[in-house]
C-alpha cells in the first residue's frame, strides 16, 4: 500500500501496489514510521519546482503511480543476492531517493539500495528514527560538509526551533562543541531553543533579528533555515572565512545567490545515505541530540498531516505511523 501524489495539488489518495522484490543491491523494508517533510507537500504543489520534477519524473523517475515520502523507518524482511553488509530482521532507518527510479516512503513497504540505510540501536524507538533523515541530514551536512566546525567556531541559526533548526543547534553545540550557538525563533519558543544547546534566543517578532545577531556575532557559519533573509545581509555577520548555508534555498533568488560572488552562499538539502545517517543515530543513541515529535498520526492521515506541516507552527517533527 502507497500513498499516490502525481496529480498536482490534489489529496493524496491510497494505491494497492504489489510487492517487489529487491534487486541485487537492494533490501526490502516493512516501514513502521515515516518522517513528514516540507518536500513532500511541496512535490504536490504547482509551478517551477512542479515542471522540474516532471522532468527529472520522465528520465529517472519511477513508472506509473508516484508514492511520495523520503524519510522512512522500519525492519528489513528481504535482501537482494549482493548484499552482505544488512541481515533480514535489522531494524533500519533511511531515505527513499527518487532520483535513482525508487517509490517514496508513505506505504507499508519500501525497496531501497543497502547504502540508503543504517541499522538502529535496539534502544531507538522507530518513530524517533523515521523523524531524522531528511532533517539530520541536511542540519549535518550544513555544520560538516560545507563549513567543517571545529570547538570554538561562532554559528547562527536562523528558525532554530523548526525541524531542520533545532537538529543544526543541537549538532552545533552538543556534537562540535561550537563556541556560542545563536537561535532565531519566537519569543514563546526561546526556552525550547536555550535548552536545545543555544546560548543566546533571539525574538525574530521583538524586531530585526539580524540586527540582534549583530552583536553575537561575526560568525563562522550561519544556517537560514526558516528562507526570507536577504543572502547578503547575512554574510555581512559573516566572518572572514563564514559561510552561509540556506536550506532547501530553491527560490530563484536564492540560486543566483549560490553562483554570483563572493560565493559564500550556497543551498543544500540533505539526501540520506548511510554514511551521513551513522554519526546522526550515533549521536541521538548517545543523547547529544533530542528527536522532538510534534504529533503521531496514521498513515491513513498523511493529507491531514500536509495540511498541519503547511502551517509552519510546529516546534516539532510530524510522524506518520504505518503499522
Amino acid at each position: 500500500m502507497g500513498m499516490d501524489s502525481w496529480r498536482a495539488g490534489q489529496p493524496l489518495r491510497r494505491i494497492e501496489l504489489p510487492t517487489p522484490e529487491p534487486r541485487a543491491n537492494q533490501v526490502r523494508v516493512a516501514v513502521h514510521a515515516i518522517g513528514v517533510n516540507p518536500v513532500d507537500w511541496k512535490m504536490r504543489q504547482r509551478g517551477p519546482m512542479r515542471l522540474a520534477a516532471r522532468f527529472v519524473r520522465a528520465l529517472r523517475g519511477p513508472r506509473g503511480p508516484v508514492v511520495i515520502g523520503v524519510d522512512f523507518a522500519g525492519v528489513v524482511e528481504a535482501v537482494g543476492a549482493k548484499v552482505s553488509d544488512v541481515a533480514v530482521g535489522t531494524r533500519v532507518v533511511g531515505g527513499t531517493n527518487f532520483a535513482r527510479g525508487q517509490h517514496g516512503s508513505y506505504a507499508d513497504t519500501v525497496v531501497v539500495r543497502a547504502d540508503q540505510v543504517t541499522p538502529l540501536p535496539d534502544t531507538m524507538p522507530f518513530d524517533i528514527a523515521g523523524a531524522l533523515p531528511v532533517a539530520g541530514v541536511t542540519a549535518w551536512m550544513a555544520i560538516h560538509d560545507y563549513r567543517a566546525m571545529q570547538p570554538g567556531r561562532r554559528v547562527l541559526v536562523l528558525g532554530a526551533s523548526g525541524g531542520v533548526g533545532q537538529l543544526a543547534v543541537q549538532i552545533a553545540k552538543n556534537v562540535c562543541q561550537a563556541d556560542l550557538v545563536a537561535g532565531v525563533c519566537s519569543g514563546k519558543n526561546a526556552a525550547f531553543v536555550r535548552d536545545l544547546g543555544a546560548d543566546v534566543a533571539l525574538d525574530y517578532k521583538h524586531s530585526d533579528p539580524l540586527d540582534q545577531a549583530r552583536e553575537h556575532g561575526p560568525f563562522d557559519l550561519i544556517i537560514d533555515c526558516a528562507g526570507g533573509y536577504k543572502a547578503k545581509r547575512c554574510r555581512a555577520l559573516l566572518a572572514p572565512r563564514g559561510r552561509h548555508v540556506m536550506v532547501a534555498g530553491d527560490s530563484l533568488g536564492a540560486m543566483v545567490q549560490v553562483v554570483v560572488p563572493p560565493f559564500r552562499s550556497r543551498s543544500i538539502l540533505g539526501a540520506p545515505t548511510r554514511a551521513r545517517l551513522a554519526p546522526l543515530v550515533e549521536a541521538v543513541a548517545a543523547g547529544k541530540v533530542k528527536i522532538n515529535i510534534a504529533e503521531r498520526l496514521p498513515l491513513s492521515d498523511a493529507n491531514l498531516a500536509h495540511e498541519k506541516s503547511e502551517t509552519r507552527r510546529l516546534t516539532g517533527k510530524l510522524v506518520l505511523l504505518a503499522r
